[in-house]
């Protein structure tokens, strides 16, 4: 390796957008460089579901007007209309350019609702885009480098798209052979189940990283793992290239056109969390690949005169700690749509719709924690019944994990289990008399079908994942059958939202309000370019892919 090197554009992190970013700007001419701090591709993107909220893709009906609309009453004040209308504009230019140019191909998932049901121009589905399966095999060695899924999106390890996840979770029609063939398929997947464990069929975030780094192969895009970068390289008013480590060794990499950063938030990093973000807040509760996402980035553009915005802002979602998950915590994202369960404070009282976006419901138990104390932990309490058909985090039904495998050390930890309300509350350290009250009225709400606290149940979001063979109300079912079991609950997040303001195009903003010329910024690693709105499935790496496409338009054209 020569101590220097030289490319048009230097594309700093591995995920959604950075290698998104990555592909385009090979096929506008450019000659590419990705960088990976890691020693494997994918970032959170790969751990995630993979999906994106693309309006306007094409695929189903909208209107430019109604994704305004929609947007706009999501996003507040928050951000600006530019960036609103550059989302809209490019949005499903960029999804076709995926569809027909690349080896990722994403198709529309017509039940996905938009998560904010009540706001103005708010779709049952349509939006939301899941990545279709793509074949691992095709990658080679590359496979291994592959950063995992996160347990809880497959099935014990097996990959399964969207629709077969929610139909599996909400025992919808066909879920046993769904089961059946998902598994059977895994298992008769010879030679290569001789070869190893890992499931060749890639789905979801797997798709997404899988297809996106095969697109990359196939046009000799050179990606350097075990490179994380130290500094920008600034001079004569301009970005002009990166300082990385490659292996264990000091190396300038020269960008002739400008400098992409893509590579993620800063969650990872206690002192820039005690520094920004709303406490408590500790970098364990993180539900993203544990040494990553350390805020390098960021610092290399504040050095150089980055305006930082949105720094006391993260993907927020409820999580249940995974100790046998890479990344330690296990974010709660579906099985909040299942009834059988409430989450309470410490005072023992409900505080939120359980089943509302996960964004929203991280936000509740910080403005709750706020006025009453105690709910940071937060607890899901939920009973025998629950138990027996439900999962909820890394705690599998009983019929397939009976509490005898629960692994001893969980119990008293993060898992409860007692055969009275009243006991389980003392064990947790709830109000016994608030938790009796609470369960008491929530029956009523589940016999009569409407919670008249926080109405539970009554729009498509809160009804896509939830047993819709459970009548009145498929998202309020009693709690009453003993064993009664809790499980602690922390504010977590996929990611950060804050980091280098930009412009319309990603381009880095000065301190000066100017552009910085040859930086560039997508992404979690930017400030977020549709403010506090996470309008749908996807709301994270959809905005990263859609202004990581336009960064590389404007930066061809510069």
């Amino acid at each position: 390796m020569s101590e220097n090197a030289e490319f048009d554009v230097v594309v700093v992190g591995s995920g959604g957008g950075a290698l998104l970013s990555a592909v385009r700007a090979h096929d506008l001419g450019m000659k590419v460089l990705v960088i990976e701090k890691s020693n494997q591709y994918g970032g959170t993107s790969a751990t995630s579901g993979g999906v994106l909220w693309i309006p306007l893709n094409g695929q189903v009906e909208d209107t430019y007007e109604s994704a305004y609309t929609y947007l706009k009453a999501a996003v507040g004040d928050t951000s600006t209309d530019g960036k609103i209308r550059a989302y809209l504009d490019s949005a499903g230019e960029m999804i076709r350019y995926v569809n027909e140019k690349t080896s990722l191909h994403y198709k529309a998932c017509p039940e996905y609702p938009d998560y904010y049901q009540e706001m103005p121009c708010a779709l049952p589905g349509g939006r939301a885009m899941e990545p279709l399966p793509f074949n691992g095999a095709l990658l080679g060695d590359e496979l291994v480098n592959l950063r995992e899924s996160h347990p809880g999106v497959t099935l014990n390890g097996i990959g399964m798209t969207a629709p077969e996840a929610n139909t599996l979770a909400t025992k919808g029609p066909g879920w046993v052979w769904i089961t059946i063939k998902t598994m059977g398929r895994y298992c008769l997947d010879l030679p290569w189940r001789i070869k190893t464990k890992r499931d060749r069929r890639l789905c979801l975030g797997n798709a997404l990283m899988g297809a996106l780094r095969h697109s990359m192969l196939v046009r000799n895009i050179p990606l350097w793992l075990n490179c994380p970068l130290e500094s920008l390289v600034y001079e004569n008013g301009r970005v002009q290239g990166a300082v990385a480590r490659k292996d264990g060794k000091p190396v300038t990499i020269r960008a002739r056109k400008g400098v992409i950063l893509g590579a993620g938030g800063f969650e990872r990093n206690q002192e820039m969390r005690d520094k920004y973000l709303p406490q408590p807040s500790r970098q364990e509760w993180s539900s993203t690949p544990k040494g990553n996402n350390t805020g390098d980035t960021i610092r290399a553009a504040e050095a150089i005169g980055a305006k930082l915005d949105k720094m006391d802002q993260v993907w927020g979602t409820p999580s249940v700690p995974h100790p046998k998950s890479p990344q330690g915590q296990q974010p709660i994202f579906s099985e909040r749509g299942l009834g059988g369960f409430i989450a309470v404070n410490k005072q023992g009282k409900r505080f939120v719709n359980e089943a509302i976006s996960y964004d929203r419901f991280q936000s509740a138990m910080y403005e709750d924690h706020r006025k009453n104390g105690g709910c940071i932990p937060a607890w899901f309490v939920f009973d025998g019944n629950y138990r027996k058909n439900s999962p909820l985090g890394p705690i599998l039904p009983s019929i397939v994990m009976p509490d005898g495998k629960v692994p001893k050390e969980w119990f008293g930890d993060f898992f409860f289990k007692d055969d009275t309300i009243e006991g389980l509350a003392r064990q947790i350290g709830v109000d016994e008399a608030g938790l009796a009250q609470t369960l008491k009225k929530h029956n009523e709400y589940a016999r009569s079908g409407v919670d008249l606290e926080f109405n539970r149940g009554n729009n498509p979001h809160d009804l896509y994942w939830s047993n819709k063979a459970v009548k009145p109300n498929p998202c309020l079912i009693p709690i009453e059958k003993g064993p009664f079991y809790a499980l602690k609950v922390w504010p977590s997040d996929t990611g950060t939202k804050g980091g280098p303001a930009i412009t319309d195009d990603a381009q880095v903003i000065s301190v000066a309000g100017e552009p910085i010329p040859g930086l560039y910024c997508i992404g979690n690693n930017s400030a977020a370019a549709l403010g506090r709105a996470y309008a749908g499935a996807g709301g994270t790496i959809g905005p990263g892919m859609v202004f990581g496409f336009r960064a590389v338009n404007h930066l061809a054209k510069a």
